[in-house]
């Protein structure tokens, strides 16, 4: 009983229903992403990397011929035996236009490299192939050390156009009233980390359930902001040329 509770938090997790709004913290984050990989989804199709893959949290929502998880080498990723093949930072394990199409799910804020680590994309990807990247504007330090940029919708579409990727379509999460909400849960989150187990869940789910309940209905009565948002999600495609710019 107790696994099949872990198991049905876990799914609320990244798949927030309305039990989310009560036992999430981060429910508007993870809804937006929610919502943005099951749109963008059936975009990718053939052969797909998914760097950065961690649990492969969106697998089921890819009906591709192939799903190969990609992690970077460490202690955590190999105790979690989730990933396919493991690199070292710098180069990917696979050879020139291996795949159809490249999947990097909140990863490239934790890049410290980004104009190299795009370009291992642009070469493992076969021209005509498309790249699925989500990563944070607004949000907390996390997974410190490791945490090492936030980028702007223009800094982004710089960044591809340098790599010869051609941005399809771009969304901003969270641009409206939800986001003050979120990032009120966010720091009530990270404040609370020494307390106790049970203390932590009722906060969750009173308090922090509250101002989900209010982010919800805040959003329905005030305007959005397309320049302050939680979120940025990037479909790009490789050129049919050589990656190079030329």
């Amino acid at each position: 009983m107790i696994r099949g509770l872990r198991e049905i938090c876990r799914r609320h997790m990244f798949f927030p229903g309305w039990l989310g709004i009560f036992i999430n913290p981060f429910y508007f984050a993870r809804a937006g992403l929610r919502d943005a990989m099951t749109e963008f989804a059936p975009r990718l199709s053939g052969h797909l990397l998914d760097v950065g893959c961690g649990s492969k949290p969106y697998r089921s929502l890819f009906e591709v011929d192939g799903y190969i998880g990609l992690d970077i080498e460490s202690e955590l990723s190999r105790e979690r035996k989730v990933a396919d093949f493991y690199y070292d930072g710098n180069i990917f394990p696979f050879a020139d236009a291996t795949f159809d199409a490249v999947l990097c799910n909140q990863v490239f804020e934790h890049v410290f490299n980004p104009d190299q680590f795009l370009a291992e994309i642009v070469r493992v990807l076969k021209p005509g192939g498309k790249l699925l990247l989500t990563v944070p504007f607004v949000w907390d330090e996390h997974e410190q050390p490791y945490d090492y940029a936030r980028y702007s919708s223009f800094g982004l579409h710089a960044l591809m156009k340098k790599q010869g990727l051609k941005v399809i379509q771009h969304r901003k999460l969270g641009a409206d009233a939800t986001i003050l909400f979120q990032l009120t849960n966010a720091y009530l989150f990270k404040v609370t980390q020494g307390w106790p187990r049970p203390a932590k869940l009722l906060l969750t789910t009173t308090v922090m359930a509250f101002i989900n309940l209010s982010g919800l209905v805040s959003r329905k009565i005030m305007p959005g902001n397309p320049d302050l948002y939680l979120d940025n999600v990037v479909l790009a495609e490789k050129g049919t040329r050589n990656n190079s710019l030329g």
